[in-house]
């Protein structure tokens, strides 16, 4: 037996990473019921793995992923299924951590079905990060980085998602593993090749691979969506947000409070020769200027200082479990400053909590001038699904259980991981429409 296999089928009597133990939410009685549903969805990707093996493989780890198991990693899936099996064990995890199956098969399926149950003209893609806490530096991208999983530095990977949203539902699309820029020196070169990054690989920031699967996704035209919504980590990259504008689609993006933009009626000079009074003379402008004594650009914060209380109005973002959840809002139409140079026409919004005023949100869009207010609350109450989509996927389908320390493997344990959400998903979608008593 190899020394990594010795480290991978010991006995693990450790807690889950995320420190939840599944909550159960499904009822014993329904048991039965899931094992049948599950086969039926199932056989929508079946046909997509290659071999036999695979095929039992993928259906082996979805049931463990969907089971009661406390910690949903390879060893204990395989102890439930076929008892203490170590050739199971092993080729499981070669499965997982080094399999030949298309991951991007996979997830067009994936998509597809998604798009079935939840589908809506106007649905929104989330893009966001999470951090995955790690023992030891061998594991395919791990770094001491801010975890947001722990809120604090840690040693970790960090993955970038995708999350559906709509009024039927959410559920994830995509994923991407960041990989730090210190991982391409030379003295990670063999921890690279340890842990099968590809060789053309290149360091990209956490906003560009949340803009590459936005850009993906889009070029696909599987999945309708109008809207991009994204956290500040996003909101902040001038590239990230000129990059969906670019695309057609509105984004929806928290920003500093630092941010620096022009009140809508400043005047702009377009790109080409000085002028002064009716002469054309002067150096050539290479882009668009804001004109001589118009006013200055302002951080988001000090224009929410100077808004009349008038403009503020209270809007319920939406119904929770201890009823609405409502917040003060003021929408203000501004000019971004990008690089110090004008940029496009923006709706800046401002979302001041209801119980202590001093707690303000900021947040740019590029939707239409014309658009409804109760379309950009409706935004603003939209980074609840994909903060809610990672919360299942670690405490009810072991996310963050997995053992396997190569770029493959990270890629197909999400990819596994997603089909599992969406089957929750799809099956309660079915449940509501068709109730058992």
């Amino acid at each position: 037996m190899s020394k990594v296999t010795k480290t991978q089928t010991k006995p693990d009597a450790s807690p889950p990473p995320s420190g939840r133990p599944p909550s159960g939410n499904l009822a014993p009685r329904e048991a039965k019921r899931l094992a049948a549903e599950l086969s039926n969805y199932y056989a929508e990707y079946a046909p997509l793995f290659a071999r036999r093996e695979q095929r039992e493989w993928a259906q082996l780890y979805l049931r463990g992923q969907l089971s009661d198991l406390e910690r949903k990693s390879i060893e204990p899936m395989v102890l439930r299924e076929r008892g203490k099996d170590l050739n199971a064990v092993r080729a499981v995890q070669q499965f997982i951590g080094e399999g030949g199956w298309d991951d991007d098969r996979i997830l067009e399926r994936h998509q597809q079905l998604v798009a079935a149950d939840l589908g809506e003209p106007d649905g929104t893609v989330i893009v966001d990060g999470s951090g995955f806490p790690k023992k030891g530096d061998h594991s395919v991208g791990v770094q001491r980085q801010y975890c947001g999983a722990l809120g604090k530095l840690a040693n970790c990977q960090q993955g970038v998602f995708l999350v559906y949203a709509s009024r039927h539902g959410h559920t994830f699309l995509d994923r991407r593993l960041y990989i730090p820029k210190t991982w391409f020196d030379d003295a990670h070169a063999a921890k690279r090749r340890k842990c099968g990054l590809p060789e053309k690989l290149a360091f990209k920031t956490e906003p560009t691979l949340g803009l590459e699967m936005v850009k993906a996704i889009n070029q696909a035209g599987i999945v309708p969506f109008r809207w991009v919504n994204a956290a500040e980590h996003y909101g902040m990259n001038p590239d990230f947000l000129d990059g969906v504008a670019d695309l057609e689609k509105w984004y929806f993006a928290e920003v500093p409070a630092s941010t620096m933009l022009w009140p809508e009626k400043v005047k702009i000079l377009n790109a080409g020769l000085g002028q002064s009074g009716n002469l054309k003379t002067g150096r050539p402008r290479s882009g668009p200027r804001v004109a001589r004594n118009q006013p200055a650009a302002q951080e988001v914060r000090q224009m929410a200082a100077e808004l009349p209380t008038e403009v503020w109005k209270r809007y319920t973002i939406k119904e929770g479990a201890k009823g609405p959840i409502s917040a003060d809002f003021a929408f203000v139409r501004a000019v971004r400053k990008r690089r110090r140079r004008p940029g496009h026409e923006v709706w800046v919004i401002f979302r001041r909590s209801a119980s202590d005023p001093t707690e303000i949100k900021y947040y740019l869009s590029n939707a239409p001038a014309e658009i409804a207010k109760t379309d950009l609350v409706r935004q603003s109450g939209l980074r609840w699904p994909v903060e809610t989509a990672i919360e299942e996927a670690k405490s009810e389908l072991g996310m963050d259980h997995y053992e396997t320390r190569t770029w493959r493997g990270w890629h197909h344990h999400m990819t596994l991981t997603f089909l599992a959400h969406h089957f929750l998903v799809h099956l309660r979608l079915k449940m509501k429409k068709s109730p058992r008593h």
